[in-house]
């Protein structure tokens, strides 16, 4: 295989990567309610993939609390079930085949 080749699939990679992640989001980008389910309303997603929500205090990921699956397209009033409500701030990623293609960053209420 050719270096032109190599460089026209390694373009098209990263063209796809950057549609992916263009067409992947978090709707809601408010403060949200401490609660054991925690409410993302609008969530889309350029192919099927899951939502994780993590521990995010001092600006450090920390550990999972929760996660739910989503599917390619809009997903309406997405929640997820945290267990116990969260006393720090949390980040929510959305993952497409192991890859992060959005994050949130949502400050929890006290």
């Amino acid at each position: 295989m050719s270096i032109k080749s190599l460089a026209v699939i390694a373009a098209t990679i990263a063209a796809t990567a950057t549609t992916a992640s263009a067409d992947s989001f978090f709707g809601f980008k408010g403060a949200l309610d401490p609660d054991s389910a925690l409410e993302l309303g609008l969530v889309r997603s350029a192919n099927d993939g899951i939502v994780e929500i993590y521990d995010f205090h001092r600006g450090e990921l920390g550990q999972l609390l929760g996660a739910e699956m989503v599917t390619a397209g809009a997903n309406a009033d997405v929640r997820v079930d945290v267990g116990v409500a969260p006393i720090n701030d949390v980040i929510a990623l959305l993952k497409v085949d192991g890859e992060v293609v959005a994050e949130q960053r949502y400050f929890v209420e006290e």
